[in-house]
């Protein structure tokens, strides 16, 4: 845990949104994730822990209320009228008997067992499916758990998704909504990676990212792979019978309604029960149909979940009880240096290829100087590779023991291996970085990350492509991809005039765009969506953010020192207002807006505190009303809050407002009060 200063808290917290918020699009959107499920878990429970130490410094964007990941362009938003709520983590057997502990103790039933429902934790994407009167009517993604994809065309392939439910000897009511988990089973991943190997398509990287993406395909789908995919139902998010009065009963029902769910699910009576089917699942996780990634475990009783009641971002009646990461011997062919668009130089072990965790791996990331000399790996040295389900592996350990006699310790060259430019390291930084701006390898990742969906989203410039242009020189600067024609494109190799005549057409097409993409799209920093958005709105345009200093950004909420450091910094260096005002006069433009200045009104000095669902309007619908009038919005009940507004279901905010004697709100009250708010 980092210094937990309040100083140094704030740094580590804005450090950590911005990571796991890239990451949070890394493997939502762009099916294409750089850390392991164990490393995110990590930086998650890092972050938790500094806000539960600092609760005054949690930010109204932090990872730890959102559910799942933002939706993807293209297709049309749906929104849960329930929440789809995402699961906390037990990573060891200590953990989830503290989770048993605090269900008996909340239930008043300490000296009781509990009857949990227990089912293997698939490793797929989570969906709801809309009935109508027993026809499925819409079929969306999680999102981000308030509001996912309309992705019904796609999920209609999905052969064991019931069109019509059955209602022979169980009525099925007018409305209902089926929550549960896409999976691409073991033997469809193998069928459709070998099809794709043998027309030279690049393969998928695992099942759980190939069944994600089928689900958002919008042009040229691959009825192949959606047919491959599998439904396993596990909720009923409404429309859920009274006889169904557990989750067990829940999926007995849903049984006879038709679908299909996971047949290792068991009800289990306390906890010790729950760890041997826990167990026993690890064992035979290698026959399963599907990859998996722990045990789901649930309070059965339907009445016992509503007592205990839920979090923002997750039921506290839940759990997943992760498995141990998996873990393979392989050695260690060679150490390469691979050159970021910050200038980073990466050390990558290139290893002996090792079936583990359910893909072959032949790379792992060693991050840095400092890990390398940590762990003390050396070209030849046998090494335990971990993954958890992860794309890009990590070395846990060496094998000492089997060292080659004459193994030498591994330095990063002290040269860009790429421009031989010499490399430096700041004095507060771990990472060693190549300073030279016009070193090829930086301008590739630039420009690939100004054509990335986020950014100006270029349709057609793809890797290879980046990489003719700039070993070409036609592009020097990421600008440069917007000076070129279809002439100059065409003598590219393998590049046709067809092609050539698109591409120039999305290179039109990208100069339009939004303030907020294009500030994206110039890599600053730590600047995210999320950090964009907000500038984007405060600003209105870009001149004025551009002659900001770092503290006039830093008293914007929402963008912490560290990030206002870097946007200053980044529009201080003349470089970088020249590169800026070069895409501006090659026509890359956005609409300008009025600067958008934090409302002083009635509710001035006002914190309000939001618990449970809302009928009349969504969470961020309420935020933006309560800020608009002058108040401000926390995620934590204290003293200073002046109402709580409880909505649906509410959970334990409640009863630490009703503790604190604090004013609650229900939703005719607070529609009352925005709409005839106090004299200041």
């Amino acid at each position: 845990m980092p210094d937990s200063k309040p100083g140094a808290a704030r740094q580590r917290i804005d450090a950590l949104v911005a990571l796991l918020e890239r990451h949070n699009r890394l493997y939502y959107l762009d099916d294409a994730p750089e850390v392991s499920d164990a490393e995110y878990d990590r930086l998650l429970r890092e972050l938790g822990g500094l806000e539960a130490a600092h609760p005054e410094l949690v930010r109204a964007d932090s990872p730890t209320k959102r559910v799942g990941g933002p939706t993807a362009e293209g297709f049309e938003p749906f929104s849960h009228r329930v929440p789809m709520l995402s699961l906390d983590n037990a990573m060891d057997e200590e953990e989830l008997r503290s989770f048993d502990e605090r269900v008996r103790r909340e239930l008043g039933r300490e000296d009781e067992s509990i009857a949990y429902a227990c089912e293997p934790k698939l490793d797929g994407a989570a969906v709801e499916l809309v009935y109508e009167d027993g026809v499925l009517t819409v079929g969306a993604t999680r999102g981000d758990g308030r509001v996912g994809e309309d992705v019904t065309a796609n999920l209609k392939h999905c052969q064991s998704i019931p069109l019509a439910l059955k209602d022979d000897d169980v009525a099925v009511p007018p409305h209902v909504s089926v929550r549960g988990e896409v999976a691409l089973p073991m033997k469809g991943f193998e069928r459709l990676n070998a099809r794709r190997a043998k027309r030279d398509q690049e393969l998928f990287v695992n099942p759980r990212n190939a069944a994600a993406g089928s689900l958002r395909q919008l042009h040229d789908i691959d009825l192949e792979r959606l047919r491959a995919l599998d439904f396993r139902a596990y909720q009923i998010g409404e429309g859920r019978p009274d006889a169904a009065a557990s989750q067990s009963s829940t999926l007995d029902l849903l049984r006879r309604w038709g679908f299909v769910v996971s047949p290792e699910s068991s009800v289990c009576v306390g906890i010790d029960a729950v760890i041997a089917y826990h167990e026993k699942l690890l064992s035979g996780r290698e026959k399963m149909w599907i990859e998996i990634d722990g045990t789901v475990v649930k309070v059965d009783l339907h009445e016992h979940q509503a007592e205990l009641g839920a979090l923002s971002r997750a039921p506290r009646w839940a759990i997943a009880y992760k498995f141990p990461p998996q873990q393979e011997h392989t050695v260690v062919r060679a150490i390469e240096v691979q050159v970021g668009r910050t200038g980073a130089l990466t050390p990558v072990a290139k290893l002996e290829p090792v079936f583990v965790g359910g893909v072959t791996v032949s790379n792992a990331s060693l991050h840095n100087q400092d890990e390398i000399d940590r762990k003390d790996v050396r070209v030849g040295d046998t090494v335990v590779i971990q993954r958890a389900g992860d794309v890009i592996p990590q070395i846990v350990a060496v094998v000492a023991g089997k060292r080659k006699k004459g193994a030498r310790k591994w330095r990063i060259p002290k040269k860009c291996p790429v421009c031989r430019t010499e490399a430096v390291r700041l004095p507060d930084e771990v990472v060693i970085r190549c300073p030279n701006r016009d070193c090829p390898a930086q301008i590739k990742n630039d420009l690939r990350h100004m054509a990335s969906r986020g950014a100006l989203d270029i349709e057609g410039l793809g890797e290879k492509l980046v990489e003719q242009l700039v070993d070409s020189g036609a592009v020097v600067r990421p600008s440069d991809i917007f000076r070129l024609d279809a002439e100059a494109l065409t003598d590219l190799e393998r590049m046709g005039r067809k092609s050539a005549e698109n591409l120039v057409v999305s290179l039109e097409n990208a100069k339009t765009t939004t303030l907020a993409r294009f500030l994206i799209s110039l890599g600053i920093r730590d600047v995210g969506e999320g950090v964009a958005s907000l500038l984007a709105t405060r600003f209105g345009d870009l001149a004025p953010l551009m002659e900001s200093s770092a503290p006039e950004l830093e008293a914007i909420e929402g963008v912490g020192p560290t990030i206002a450091e870097s946007i200053a910094t980044f529009f201080a260096d003349e470089r970088n207002r020249k590169e800026v005002a070069a895409l501006v006069e090659l026509g890359v433009n956005w609409p300008k807006a009025k600067p958008v200045v934090k409302a002083e009104g009635p509710l001035t000095g006002k914190t309000f505190v939001l618990t449970g669902g809302l009928t009349t309007m969504t969470r961020a619908e309420a935020k933006e009303r309560i800020t608009g009038l002058g108040g401000k919005v926390s995620s934590t009940v204290s003293k200073k809050t002046a109402y709580v507004v409880a909505g649906q279901d509410p959970g334990s905010k409640l009863a630490k407002a009703r503790e604190l004697k604090l004013e609650i709100l229900d939703e005719a009250a607070f529609d009352a009060l925005l709409e005839n708010p106090p004299d200041p």
